[in-house]
């Protein structure tokens, strides 16, 4: 079976432990992801399976029926039973106290400046300064005469991919497709989120 989902962003909130704590957890919608096609190891040299949420049907000018996806992604699984073309799946397979691997899109936050992008201190404010929040020398002298790769400098902020792994899953609605991380994940409310299981080792 493929083990892993898209999902969608809802919000945090937290939920109580049997002790009384207090766990922040981030809810994530597992919409029905549907199996558009499969790949063989024969054929493409290793089995996968493609999935898609939100189908919509359209038509051609040809009067051709064609299958949209809002969002497509591809698994790669040991076997293709049970994976046939058309196929819905859902949440079932996430359980309470399972681990998953969550990936997504951070937050972008524009072009920054070192302060905020790298957390740099800023100038003196008064006594003729003009130093408030410019980054200061970037200068190598005469050798090796450029700036380095990877110098901390102002710059397009967020809008990475970041993979977080081992995140524990504290609740599951099977019903309602809703299931509850452990903690904060990448990306705004309604961003789309893909989640495998891990298996347990």
């Amino acid at each position: 079976m493929c083990n892993g989902r898209i999902c969608t962003k809802i919000g945090m909130s937290r939920v109580f432990t049997e002790n009384g704590d207090a766990v922040p957890v981030t809810y994530l919608k597992v919409e029905p992801n549907h199996v558009i096609r499969t790949k063989t190891k024969e054929k493409d040299g290793y089995n996968a399976v493609v999935l898609g949420i939100n189908p919509k049907k359209w038509r051609t000018r040809k009067g051709n029926e064609h299958t949209k996806y809002s969002t497509i992604k591809e698994w790669e699984v040991e076997s293709l039973d049970g994976l046939e073309a058309g196929k819905e799946l859902t949440s079932e397979e996430f359980t309470t106290d399972a681990k998953v691997q969550i990936t997504g899109v951070s937050k972008g936050k524009g072009f920054q400046g070192v302060i905020r992008r790298h957390n740099f201190s800023r100038g003196p404010e008064t006594h003729g300064s003009h130093h408030h929040r410019k980054p200061g020398s970037i200068g190598m002298c005469e050798f090796p005469g450029r700036v380095m790769k990877g110098k901390k400098m102002p710059g397009r902020m967020g809008n990475d991919q970041i993979t977080l792994k081992k995140r524990e899953i504290l609740n599951c609605d099977v019903e309602k497709g809703v299931i509850a991380v452990k903690g904060p994940v990448p990306g705004p409310n309604g961003s789309r989120l893909y989640v495998t299981l891990t298996p347990a080792s």
